[in-house]
């Protein structure tokens, strides 16, 4: 790989993160706080996903900061596991309701899903 087309893929990478960073930002995800006696810092990772172009479309940079939960002690520091996943059976019952009362159905893609749920618990990210 040349180093032009390097560079052209840092620029896409960085300017995803720099989405990402804006997105978290701007719906008040997170405040910067002093770590309570205690507590568990969890640190984070940046997961990078290049999506196959579709048709005559270019591929996708996408990107988004995880955090490292394998960390935390179960019943120590939380007390369930959840996670923002649709399951198949959820999807095939949905498209049969629709398809039995033939209604139109659409699909969206949400950027930050993580951001639209409340936890209960106060975790701390590095």
């Amino acid at each position: 790989m040349n180093k032009q087309r390097k560079t052209h893929h840092k620029y896409k990478w960085l300017s995803v993160m720099h989405h990402d960073m804006i997105s978290l930002h701007e719906n008040h995800t997170y405040e910067q706080t002093e770590l309570l006696k205690g507590n568990t810092v969890l640190l984070n990772n940046q997961v990078y996903k290049l999506k196959p172009s579709d048709g005559g479309n270019p591929p996708r940079y996408k990107s988004r900061i995880v955090v490292k939960g394998f960390e935390q002690k179960k019943e120590v520091e939380f007390e369930e596991i959840f996670s923002l996943v649709v399951k198949m059976i959820s999807i095939r019952t949905v498209l049969s309701i629709a398809a039995s009362m033939d209604l139109e159905v659409e699909q969206l893609d949400i950027k930050t899903p993580f951001l639209h749920c409340d936890l209960e618990e106060e975790t701390y990210m590095q």
